[in-house]
């Protein structure tokens, strides 16, 4: 008598129309990751600087435990991501100010935040829903993001040109990307840190940007996600010759053949 065929995919192997393998974060991880980021913006709002750096600390923790459990290439994107996002945010925020945080640094814990919201997303894509009815999800994505977005640029008191923006970087991640389940997941992550965020004043976006001058942008920008379309294809892009580089420096050296 043989064995049934597997109904899901197995660990380690490629998700379907993804540029990432399944591994062990998923739904869990994700409630886990924005449970954790929520509590630290909330401690952060009226907290010192000392208690930031405290909690960029255990912030570093938790991303290596949930890193521990996934396949080396999605660790690599993750650090792949993590360092892109640190050098946007040290550019944006301390340098060009289009964002600016309490202390006016850049707070210990965003570097690795930004690998635990990058796993959340990952994670949601990797849920069963998603991954069923992933045609429905990234309607929901578009048509939600899409009214927002249209919000900030007609009835919104900041008008929001940098979030239609972003939005129309998400639907073209949407549409023609290599990753639609992580772009639903991270429209869902991003969004709902971003509105707790500036809510809580843990950071704060400029009316307009002040390099240009002209665009307008919301106190949060609508279609942030979007962001995270670019981190991803370049963490594609980046994170399989790295990881072969480095198997191909620890790999024993081979020994010539004598005749």
């Amino acid at each position: 008598m043989t064995a049934p065929p597997a109904t899901g995919p197995r660990s380690g192997a490629a998700l379907p129309g993804t540029g990432h393998v399944d591994g062990a974060a998923g739904p869990r991880t994700a409630l886990g990751v924005v449970a954790w980021i929520s509590l630290v913006l909330a401690l952060d709002a009226d907290g010192s600087l000392w208690l930031q750096r405290g909690l960029g600390l255990l912030t570093w923790v938790l991303l290596a435990v949930a890193l521990r459990g996934e396949r080396p290439l999605v660790r690599v994107q993750t650090g792949v991501v993590v360092a892109l996002a640190t050098a946007v945010e040290y550019t944006f925020s301390p340098l060009l100010e289009v964002y600016t945080y309490r202390f006016d640094n850049v707070p210990a814990y965003v570097p690795p935040g930004h690998g635990l919201v990058y796993l959340a997303a990952l994670a949601l894509g990797r849920a069963v829903w998603v991954r069923a009815h992933l045609r429905l999800a990234t309607a929901l994505v578009l048509v939600s993001g899409g009214a927002w977005a249209a919000y900030g640029v007609t009835l919104a008191e900041r008008t929001d040109a940098l979030g239609a923006f972003w939005y129309v970087c998400l639907a073209g991640f949407l549409l023609w990307g290599p990753s639609r389940p992580l772009y639903v997941g991270a429209f869902v992550v991003v969004s709902y840190l971003e509105v707790v965020g500036t809510a809580l004043g843990t950071w704060e976006w400029q009316p307009r940007d002040p390099v240009v001058g002209w665009v307008a942008i919301g106190n949060p920008p609508s279609g942030a996600a979007g962001g995270y379309g670019w981190f991803d294809l370049y963490a594609l892009l980046v994170a399989g010759p790295v990881l072969a580089r480095w198997r191909a420096r620890r790999a024993p050296p081979r020994v010539a053949r004598t005749r």
